[in-house]
């Protein structure tokens, strides 16, 4: 980086460029994080009752679903760098830039739901190469990110291949400074976040994994929202979040392309593994925008124990 020494407060930009991140991606990624912002801002002023719309997967949107939505759309817009996006808002791919380098899938707002009962709630954002997210695989994408609204706004973000996962915090003056580097996962769980678990009463072998769980005395840590779950693994450096199919939800409640994707990719750099129960999620196709899957992520001994338990 030229004859730049490194600046005692390292801001998101700085840090990507150390990375040696490519010029375009690295704009991309500040992009996001600026639209983050905006978020923030919206979920501080905007209104949080419900939107009397509904998404791709007939779900319910409250107003910040759509306005986070509209948010993210037009940063990406802006820049030109993005070819084609994907959105759990949206019901198809939206095409942009036909010459952009990048595609990208997104939840604009996860755990939405939980906005009006101030719960800290998430932004998951993937990046892939290229104009294309259908055919793609998650360890296809060139970088992952998740922001983080809770008591303090941080971002999250991996470029894979061995560089490490890495947080930044929102400080006063609205920027992204870094807050700690190379956050890792151990082998060993002491926490447990089980998602979908109403699962557990149809699902016997669901069912005896939690019943194991609070056999061995490890701590609960579920809020209802993936992104603060997942964040506290890669925060403390240990334990496992699940979301195991039911009756109703035969693969799981959770989306392949915005949501388990970006976190298997996010979580396997930082050293733990993530599985549907037979495979690494990072080794799935995608197939369509609305596929679900299964989804266990965490310590590599525990979901590996978790994996063989679902199976019988």
């Amino acid at each position: 980086m030229s004859n730049c020494q490194t600046p005692s407060t390292v801001s998101l930009n700085f840090h990507l460029r150390k990375a040696d991140a490519p010029d375009h991606l690295r704009h991309l990624v500040v992009d996001i994080a600026r639209a983050s912002k905006y978020i923030v801002r919206g979920l501080w002023h905007g209104k949080l009752g419900k939107a009397g719309t509904s998404n791709q997967f007939d779900e319910d949107q409250v107003e910040m679903d759509v306005l986070s939505n509209q948010i993210l759309e037009q940063h990406l817009c802006e820049n030109e760098l993005v070819s084609c996006f994907a959105s759990e808002e949206e019901g198809e791919i939206i095409e942009l830039n036909p010459d952009g380098p990048y595609a990208v899938v997104f939840d604009p707002l996860d755990g939405s739901s939980l906005v009006d009962k101030n719960f800290a709630i998430g932004t998951i954002v993937g990046i892939y190469e290229g104009n294309k997210i259908l055919g793609k695989k998650p360890r296809e994408q060139v970088a992952a990110l998740y922001i983080l609204y809770g008591p303090r706004t941080t971002l999250t973000y991996s470029l894979g291949n061995g560089k490490g996962v890495h947080e930044f915090v929102l400080n006063d003056v609205g920027e992204f400074v870094l807050d700690r580097e190379f956050l890792g996962v151990g082998d060993e769980a002491k926490t447990y976040s089980p998602g979908n678990i109403s699962a557990a009463s149809e699902n016997k072998p669901y069912k005896d994994l939690i019943m194991k769980w609070i056999d061995e005395k490890k701590t609960l840590r579920y809020s209802g929202c993936m992104v603060p779950d997942v964040h506290h693994i890669l925060s403390k450096g240990n334990g496992i979040f699940c979301n195991i199919g039911g009756a109703k939800y035969p693969n799981g409640k959770l989306r392949l392309a915005f949501e388990c994707g970006p976190f298997a990719f996010l979580v396997e750099e930082a050293g733990g593994v993530s599985s549907d129960g037979k495979q690494s999620i990072l080794d799935i196709p995608l197939e369509a925008v609305d596929q679900r899957t299964q989804f266990i992520v965490g310590s590599k001994n525990e979901v590996e124990s978790a994996a063989k338990a679902l199976a019988a």
